[in-house]
């Protein structure tokens, strides 16, 4: 997932819907990434495109706030597969919309004290 995020960013592209439905495992155990349908095109900083879309449970607070936001969401949700890989949930997942972005602009997420601290310190 990262190298496919090094290279969509290095073509100015943020796919801004990274989620476990759109990583597909390939017969060779390669990642393949979907549906490049939310995905934008000529992005060169961070505050340059405005909208609101994603999945919401993985949606970085600068979507949540509609202050901009450019590639740094992508790796917003990366961080947030991964957590939902240790944890079994999304970090701010709520079934309820208002709660969920209220937590995503306003809160941290939950680190067990099982988790090492390098896993801290990626997510």
């Amino acid at each position: 997932m990262i190298l496919a995020l090094e290279y969509l960013h290095s073509k100015n592209i943020i796919y801004r819907d990274l989620k476990p439905e759109n990583v597909l495992i390939d017969e060779k155990g390669y990642i393949k990434l979907t549906d490049f349908g939310l995905s934008k095109n000529n992005i060169y900083d961070e505050n340059s495109a405005f909208s609101v879309c994603g999945t919401p449970e993985y949606l970085a607070p600068e979507i949540v706030k509609k202050d901009g936001h450019g590639k740094p969401v992508d790796w917003w949700c990366l961080g947030s597969i991964i957590y939902e890989l240790i944890h079994g949930l999304p970090p701010f997942y709520s079934k309820n919309r208002a709660e969920l972005f209220d937590k995503i602009k306003n809160h941290s997420p939950y680190y067990s004290k099982n988790w090492s601290k390098h896993m801290r310190d990626l997510l």
